[in-house]
């Protein structure tokens, strides 16, 4: 079992919460590089020494606030996880871990979802929660 080190995330974090990032804007399907942290249990970490993951924007709710879903390059066929090709490889969409981030954990964009994927996301997505 990979061990944690919560201790280095939460140096991390205190200098995340305190930055500021006023020319950062954040659009639905974008993805985008994001400081996923170091997290409990079975909840999805980042990754190296910034502990980051790339993220699909899902929905903006404010300029500071998006629903975002975490991207991983394990391909999975289930009810949970949606795979699509992004930049020639593929990429799957955790769905089961949806959940709402602040812009101060983006690093940088690395692209968009086409708007195809990006409609059969949004239906996976629906079907997982009903």
């Amino acid at each position: 079992m990979h061990k944690k080190d919560f201790d280095k995330w939460n140096e991390q974090k205190k200098k995340i919460h305190h930055s500021d990032l006023k020319d950062v804007f954040v659009k639905d399907r974008e993805i985008w590089f994001c400081r996923m942290g170091e997290n409990i249990g079975f909840e999805e970490d980042g990754k190296g020494d910034e502990f980051l993951r790339p993220v699909l924007v899902y929905k903006k709710f404010s300029k500071d606030v998006f629903l975002g879903i975490p991207l991983t390059t394990k391909e999975k066929k289930n009810i949970f996880h949606f795979s699509f090709e992004f930049k020639g490889k593929i990429s799957t969409a955790i769905l089961s871990q949806i959940r709402l981030f602040d812009k101060k954990r983006l690093k940088y964009k690395i692209g968009r979802v086409s708007p195809h994927d990006f409609e059969n996301i949004k239906k996976k997505l629906i079907e997982l929660i009903q």
